[in-house]
């Protein structure tokens, strides 16, 4: 969340401009003479500012409490919650020093000035939130450009070892690609075998039914009695065929 969106900063400016108002309130009470009516006015207008700003850096410090118990819930972390609770410290002080010099003023005779030129001089060591907070954003917009720099760091590390799984990814498709084409060619080598034992196939088949018929026509016109001579003739061939192959 950009610090224009963020409520933190909206309400932090409206307190600000408070405080502005207030310190510029405070230089006028120290230049009114001492228990005049216009310093007495102003030392009211002073304490009661002091307890509206009061007050208001109270509920947001309260708000800055909430976002602590969750900061990735609302987009933040640790520094920035630092610097918010550094921000409402300064300015909580910074108050506090205006309403402590108001109330002396109030309470006591002429013979206080050094005692409000002590508060003054205790009031100006305060960091201004106004410095404090430039500073701050100098910090930050610098941890921003670190962070920046080794996210980008980080990026480029990650795009590298991703073109690197991206080129082992495509090698590894080639080699399945070439295996792929191999397999397929072995494919088409089967079938064309397939095919071919099939050719031989269909025309042993034909030419053992050609010789069935032309033995079942023989058969048929030797009648039994040529039947039975063609039996003896074949076991005589087979006996001679016997011995020849086993004792020759």
């Amino acid at each position: 969340m950009s610090s224009a969106q963020d409520p933190f900063y909206i309400v932090k400016e409206e307190i600000q401009g408070s405080i502005d108002k207030l310190l510029s309130t405070f230089n006028q009470w120290e230049r009114m003479p001492l228990e005049s009516v216009e310093q007495l006015r102003l030392t009211k207008e002073l304490l009661s500012g002091c307890e509206t700003v009061e007050w208001q850096v109270d509920e947001l410090d309260k708000t800055i409490d909430v976002a602590a118990r969750d900061p990735a819930w609302y987009g933040i972390d640790q520094a920035e919650l630092d610097k918010r609770r550094r921000w409402t410290s300064n300015a909580r002080t910074q108050v506090k020093n205006v309403k402590k010099s108001a109330v002396i003023g109030n309470e006591s005779n002429g013979t206080s000035t050094s005692n409000v030129n002590g508060m003054r001089r205790e009031l100006m060591r305060v960091p201004n939130p106004h410095q404090t907070d430039k500073s701050n954003q100098y910090a930050a917009a610098q941890e921003n450009d670190d962070y920046i720099s080794s996210e980008s760091d980080r990026q480029l590390l990650l795009i590298r070892q991703q073109d690197e799984e991206l080129d082992e990814l495509s090698a590894s498709v080639e080699r399945i690609g070439g295996v792929g084409l191999t397999i397929h060619e072995e494919l088409r080598a089967q079938e064309k075998i397939m095919d071919d034992l099939g050719n031989e196939m269909d025309s042993t088949s034909n030419r053992l039914d050609f010789v069935q018929k032309k033995v079942a026509m023989v058969m048929k016109k030797a009648g039994a009695k040529g039947q039975f001579m063609m039996i003896l003739f074949l076991l005589a061939l087979f006996i001679i065929l016997f011995v020849l192959v086993f004792f020759t």
